[in-house]
């Protein structure tokens, strides 16, 4: 992808620093008396054959942000003015968490990729709900998710009911809930990979849903590093309980080279790719699965929806190449 002399320029700093620098430029836009009008047309796809229902959930076109893009949902506004189908916030964790000291995103830039290690910093569970309770007219029909993850400090015997509280308190907020199976991204990981230990997750919070009005949908985000025989058994918890849907993938540690964190960006596309399509296949396209990791190039969006995904979540392309991802991207998926 042809890259412009802004991000030719703005590739110059740290990651952590460019995503800043790129989201206050965002934020700066959306102050100007024309601003969000600016970004929708330079930015929002406008094809209506771009509409999709998926999970029950009516999506304005099927390309989205992934979380850890806006983890406290602060840009709701701007990128529902951009013209994003949806934005998954988080990982959003019952407290704040700071995360791990910087630098804690690393460039790699001969791979097209980054090494996440940042350990999830969000300002917690109080102020994603803050931030969503300010929808306007800019994120009336956005859909937000909420992804949802571990403090890193908490022991294991603690993590059920994190992410209980937190699906519990944002249930009235959002639109679908992605549990996060790869909290990778820390010295303390946090990848369930046991069929005990995933329905230690997800019963309880199949048990809140059962006594609400409203239904939201829950999925469940897999690593990339998952075996053959664990894809099987994720797979099987989706066709056996009221699991909704499968987002893949997370970034990869066993990509790093021994170096701590989660690789993200273009050496991770060929395995997302490779495990969407065989949880397509594994549960026979009956299921909505959203695809993300090393989603860099419209051909990246093109490949992963052909390998059966229903939605794209981006998140490193935009990083490394803009928001202009967005147009192309769609345009891939007019063509679906």
């Amino acid at each position: 992808m042809k890259r412009s002399l802004f991000q030719h320029i703005i590739r110059l700093f740290p990651a952590e620093t460019t995503h800043a620098i790129r989201m206050a430029l965002l934020r700066f836009v959306g102050y100007l008396p024309l601003g969000k009008w600016a970004l929708r047309k330079s930015l929002a796809p406008s094809d209506t054959s771009l509409e999709r229902e998926v999970m029950g959930i009516h999506f304005r076109n099927p390309i989205g942000i992934a979380a850890g893009f806006d983890s406290n949902g602060d840009y709701l506004t701007e990128l529902g003015a951009a013209g994003f189908g949806f934005v998954e916030i988080g990982s959003v964790t019952p407290r704040p968490q700071p995360g791990t000291p910087r630098p804690r995103l690393r460039r790699l830039r001969k791979q097209q990729s980054l090494i996440n290690n940042s350990g999830a910093p969000n300002r917690g569970l109080e102020q994603a709900m803050r931030n969503i309770r300010r929808r306007n007219r800019h994120t009336y029909d956005l859909v937000i998710g909420c992804n949802i993850g571990k403090l890193t400090t908490s022991p294991r015997s603690r993590i059920v009911k994190e992410y209980l509280r937190v699906f519990r308190n944002m249930y009235q907020y959002v639109d679908f809930f992605v549990i996060n199976l790869a909290c990778n991204t820390s010295a303390k990981q946090y990848v369930p990979r046991t069929r005990e230990e995933i329905l230690s997750l997800v019963e309880p919070m199949f048990e809140f849903r059962r006594g609400q009005l409203d239904y939201r949908p829950i999925l469940v985000k897999v690593s990339p590093d998952m075996s053959k025989e664990e894809l099987d058994m994720v797979v099987d918890i989706l066709i056996e309980t009221p699991l909704d849907g499968i987002e893949a993938v997370a970034g990869s540690t066993a990509l790093n080279n021994g170096e701590r964190g989660a690789v993200c960006g273009a050496m991770l596309t060929e395995r997302a790719i490779e495990v969407v399509r065989y949880v397509a296949e594994r549960s026979e396209h009956n299921y909505p699965i959203i695809g993300c990791g090393g989603m860099m190039t419209e051909e990246d969006v093109r490949r992963m929806f052909e390998a059966g995904a229903s939605l794209i979540a981006l998140n490193s392309g935009i990083r490394e190449n803009g928001l202009k991802l967005l147009r192309r991207a769609a345009k891939v998926a007019t063509k679906k």
